[in-house]
């Protein structure tokens, strides 16, 4: 029996999921489980639940049906329904369920709770899905073997020969040194004599701030000559990242710089910093902006904070995406808080007079498809 497209009811707009990952297809354990319910690497304190949280609520709203169970049914139910039913068989529900047109999937992660994602082939069927790639930076460059001398030139092939099969490129910055990138690129010989530094200390991880600005210029210059975006990611993540450095503003200076390129700079999730993406996006005609996982992570007040980013940004400049990973139930929540969201919103705007029925009808179509349709030349 097909499972119900809950996300996707008569008469709304398509969905591009302009940017996710893949999932776990198979067997997790409940705390595997639920530690993918939290941005958080580290076990949760005594007496704590990642389900205990708006996100954990969202879970239990919108994704018991789709496995039989009534809204809200308790987490042990539904972890022992979700058992019950198989992996297999409740990840297929799940991403159907979802009824997404296309997902750009971002390949930079291989697994999640230390077991494989699913390939894009396989993510594509039981999503229902289009499926396109989008190439992570840093781990393209993590794979080049290259002399110091050699460095610049091997990564700008890699980075063009891995960008030719995708829709975009996105840099982790904001994780390995934060998001205050130099307006000017980074000197050849002081590339090179960071390139040769790297080799002799043996570092696997690219962390070293010359060779990270060097490739976000080199990633301007590739996705200029491809035509493609370059995506970013701001905002809250994982421990590995230092919250304040994650403020898209600090990107101010890049993006002037890079604007005569004409690279589309796509910010990704941004919140708490959701305004001033939003003002960036409305300032510089290349930048571009999402909420991401931040309607998920935001739970009830999913309407509240896509209002306060469309306060500023453009109605052409703001994309839909749920960055789900691992789990088969964030694109499935993702996709439901979006819509939620955006309807309560639009009525709101309506009832005020602040908007018309056609003019909230075209504002769903723009964000939940056709925006990403025309930057991705899907």
């Amino acid at each position: 029996m097909a499972p119900p497209r809950l996300a996707a009811p008569e008469g709304e707009p398509a969905l591009i999921d302009h940017h996710c990952h893949s999932v776990v297809a198979a067997d997790l354990a409940d705390d595997a489980l639920a530690g993918l319910l939290t941005e958080s690497d580290r076990p949760p304190a005594p007496g704590c639940s990642p389900f205990d949280s708006a996100l954990g609520l969202a879970v239990r709203r919108w994704c018991p049906p789709v496995l039989g169970l009534p809204a809200h049914a308790p987490a042990a139910d539904y972890l022992a329904r979700r058992r019950e039913v198989g992996a297999a068989e409740a990840t297929r529900r799940l991403l159907a369920a979802a009824g997404l047109d296309t997902c750009l999937v971002d390949t930079g992660l291989g697994t999640a709770a230390g077991l494989p994602l699913m390939p894009l082939g396989e993510l594509a069927e039981a999503a229902g899905a289009s499926v396109r790639e989008v190439v992570r930076l840093e781990s393209v460059a993590e794979t080049v073997a290259a002399g110091a001398e050699d460095w610049p030139r091997a990564v700008a092939e890699a980075l063009a020969a891995a960008a030719g099969r995708a829709v975009a490129v996105k840099s982790v910055l904001a994780y390995r040194r934060g998001l205050a990138a130099p307006a000017e690129r980074p000197a050849r010989a002081a590339v090179v004599a960071a390139a040769g530094a790297r080799l002799r200390g043996g570092h696997d991880r690219l962390t070293d701030p010359v060779l990270l600005h060097h490739l976000l210029w080199t990633a301007v210059d590739v996705c200029a000559e491809l035509g493609l975006p370059l995506q970013l990611h701001t905002g809250f993540g994982d421990p590995d990242l230092t919250l304040h450095r994650a403020d898209p503003s600090l990107l101010t200076d890049f993006v002037r710089a890079a604007e005569p390129s004409g690279v589309p700079l796509v910010l990704l999730h941004c919140y708490p910093y959701h305004r001033q993406a939003a003002w960036l996006a409305q300032a510089f005609p290349t930048v571009y902006t999402d909420l991401g996982l931040t309607a998920s992570y935001t739970g009830p007040r999913v309407a509240a904070v896509l209002g306060e980013m469309l306060e500023l940004a453009p109605f052409g400049k703001l994309l839909f995406s749920t960055d789900a990973y691992g789990l088969p139930e964030l694109f499935l929540v993702g996709t439901c808080q979006f819509r939620y969201g955006l309807g309560a919103l639009s009525a709101r705007w309506q009832a005020d007079g602040a908007c018309s029925a056609s003019d909230a009808q075209r504002l769903a179509r723009l964000v939940s498809a056709d925006n990403a349709r025309l930057l991705y030349a899907l």
